[in-house]
């Protein structure tokens, strides 16, 4: 079997080299030729998955991409020819509800709030949305989800509307990017939405760019305005508008989904996929080819929020990418440059902690942190 992955593929081979024979391609330079004897394709967001591309793969079976969305597929064209498709949906989840957790322990300490007075409204309440609603639970933090067409579809979770959202000192996007429709997501915070925000609200963007309206949004600040903002995506991704920089409190390049686990967990998904597709054995655990964190067990006495936010920015500190993103992304090419060279980055479940109280124990494990017996 002719197996070809695109080259940033994570554990690629070790997942997949006793099923066949691999081949590594570069996605953006790779043309449909060099795909012709592929009988599975394993590609990232890089590699445009085309007509034209499967015109020129007679044997293709299946092609998976190892992450969450599925835009650079053209699924009408894949369903035309018969191939098998899948996607890892959910395999940076965790990844990005961490992102926010992080920001909201940063944002706490520079703007001397406590997290427990505020209230979290959860925009999109698919696979990143419920992992950050749980880890907010987890800690006593109150939440609110909205997620029109979950609701419409008959999920039994407590649902509101955006007014309500509207209403929460902190809101956080985790929708897709839905062009058309009743329920379209294209500038679902476009200038009026952006000018009810009050100056002491939070909004953070950790979805797609389009989402929010950026000229808007600068527009609103150059008049003044004071609300919050964080950033991770961005509009018109890479030639981003940089002229919003300096009003953003924390920004980055699209990566608040990398961490080695969520690229780990996007490969082993499709490998789960394959296997069952061909009926294959399916006999390598996610944990077998993760390494050993360089992550020295910690151990905490209080639930404080001071306490949790050492735990948090001791695996992911979410100011070093900003510090970083707004120095370096003037320059041309750099945001793609951050993207690809970004730094490896764990998951909490990496971090052992020895917590003495059942309070603590909960909150800690909730995080997704690994609890370690205080003696151990």
């Amino acid at each position: 079997m002719q197996i070809y992955c695109e080259d940033s593929l994570l554990y690629a081979r070790e997942f997949f080299a006793d099923w066949g024979q691999l081949h590594f391609f570069s996605g953006r330079t790779v043309t449909p030729s060099q795909l012709k004897d592929a009988d599975i394709l394993l590609v990232r967001s890089t590699t445009r998955v085309d007509a034209e591309m499967l015109s020129h793969c007679p044997n293709l079976k299946y092609v998976g991409t190892a992450t969450a969305g599925t835009n650079h597929l053209d699924i009408q064209a894949l369903k035309s020819r018969g191939i098998a498709y899948g996607s890892a949906a959910g395999c940076n989840a965790i990844a990005v509800a961490e992102y926010v957790v992080s920001a909201l322990f940063a944002l706490a300490q520079t703007q001397g709030w406590q997290l427990l007075d505020k209230q979290v409204g959860i925009v999109g309440a698919g696979h990143v949305g419920s992992q950050l609603h749980n880890k907010l639970s987890a800690l006593g933090i109150r939440t609110l989800l909205c997620d029109p067409p979950l609701a419409a579809q008959g999920d039994k979770r407590t649902m509101v509307d955006m007014d309500a959202i509207m209403a929460c000192d902190i809101i956080s996007l985790h929708v897709p990017l839905v062009e058309l429709g009743s329920y379209s997501t294209r500038g679902l915070f476009g200038p009026q939405r952006l000018a009810q925000l009050s100056d002491n609200q939070v909004l953070i963007n950790a979805c797609r760019g389009e989402v929010v309206d950026n000229q808007a949004l600068l527009a609103l600040y150059r008049q003044g305005r004071k609300f919050t903002t964080v950033l991770d995506v961005w509009e018109n991704e890479p030639d981003i508008l940089t002229d919003l920089l300096p009003y953003v409190a924390l920004a980055s390049a699209h990566i608040a989904g990398h961490t080695l686990e969520g690229k780990a967990r996007g490969t082993w998904m499709l490998y789960q996929q394959v296997g069952e597709l061909l009926s294959l054995p399916v006999e390598l655990p996610l944990e077998a080819v993760l390494p050993d964190a360089e992550l020295a067990a910690m151990t905490i006495d209080e639930a404080e929020q001071a306490q949790l936010a050492k735990l948090v920015f001791g695996v992911y500190d979410i100011r070093q990418d900003d510090q970083l993103f707004k120095t370096q992304v003037s320059q041309p090419g750099q945001f793609e440059y951050i993207r690809k060279h970004y730094a490896i980055r764990r998951e909490f479940a990496a971090l052992q902690v020895s917590a003495g109280n059942s309070v603590l124990k909960k909150a800690i494990c909730g995080l997704g942190f690994a609890s370690k017996a205080a003696n151990s």
